[in-house]
């Protein structure tokens, strides 16, 4: 059998099939349900991952001499690149009237929270917003953001650090049915920037679990509707939500938001675990703004890494 005779012969079926399920679950994740476990959630949280589907099918392909298997290959790589290409695409150069802010889950079993808050500083946000504030690390944070921002609210476990005056700060309830014991995630507040008044969104969402049943989220899923109640009725034009949101963009959990922000238009930043991040869970979103661009920083003393994120408004 020559060569070419191997590469075009009926080989490769199972890979081909294989590639075509890929697609299928790139191109309508949507579709697949919550109902059992959660496999919808489940499924969204890594799908840039099945970007590594695509790489072992082709070299398997390869392997094998399939010409029919590579073909087929094409429908899931147009679909991961159709869906995840634009985030690797160059970030437009900074504009003066960007807005520069900072979001991380700085742990409360950081044993450096000093150190993580001038790693933090360092990037020269004109926001920061942390959770997982706890005493007395909660005090540290203050005593070494202060010297470049002055202005900060702090509500429960969740804080805002400003370079830029902040008024009309309150609460937001985002606390779900089920949950006694002394919870605070969420607030608001308005940052009065050279760019105009912004309102600011701080937010930590439940954790969810993996397990042999399959995803456990309800009780982020319900936070995550009560997000987007208090998002709907937010009077400000210009608004941006910064969280530990326990879910990426892609999962339907958070339609509740990103049915009404705008969610990065450049940059991976998977921001979880911090030794070997996974997903990226740490969110920045927008409204009458783009995300334009969005990386992670070095790693603190937390388990996840923080994003920077500059805001373009329109």
């Amino acid at each position: 059998m020559t060569d070419w005779a191997a590469w075009t012969g009926g080989r490769g079926r199972v890979l081909a099939g294989a590639a075509v399920v890929t697609a299928l679950l790139l191109s309508f994740h949507g579709a697949v349900p919550n109902r059992v476990g959660g496999l919808g959630s489940l499924l969204e949280s890594f799908l840039p991952w099945l970007g590594a589907v695509v790489a072992v099918l082709f070299v398997l392909a390869v392997v094998r001499r399939s010409a029919f298997a590579l073909v087929a290959l094409l429908l899931p790589a147009a679909a991961w690149t159709y869906h995840f290409g634009g985030l690797f695409l160059p970030a437009p150069d900074p504009g003066a009237d960007d807005l520069v802010v900072v979001q991380h889950n700085v742990s409360d079993e950081n044993t450096d929270p000093a150190g993580t808050a001038r790693a933090l500083a360092r990037a020269e946000p004109d926001l920061v917003a942390l959770e997982e504030l706890v005493p007395p690390a909660r005090e540290v944070y203050a005593e070494t953001l202060a010297a470049d921002y002055p202005y900060r609210v702090v509500r429960g476990t969740v804080g805002l650090w400003s370079k830029y005056p902040l008024s009309g700060s309150r609460p937001l309830d985002i606390k779900p049915r089920g949950i006694e014991e002394e919870w605070q995630r969420g607030l608001r507040t308005v940052a009065h920037t050279p760019r105009g008044d912004v309102a600011v969104h701080v937010a930590h969402l439940p954790s969810v679990r993996v397990g042999a049943s399959g995803l456990a989220s309800s009780w982020r899923d319900e936070s995550a509707g009560l997000l987007g109640d208090a998002l709907a009725a937010e009077e400000q034009g210009r608004v941006v939500l910064l969280g530990d949101l326990n879910a990426t963009v892609d999962d339907r959990a958070l339609d509740p938001l990103t049915t009404r922000l705008n969610v990065a238009e450049r940059g991976l930043a998977l921001s979880f675990p911090a030794g070997l991040p996974l997903a990226r869970i740490d969110q920045v979103m927008a409204r009458a703004g783009t995300v334009g661009a969005l990386r992670t920083l070095p790693a603190t003393g937390s388990d996840h890494l923080p994003v920077l994120a500059r805001v373009v408004w329109h």
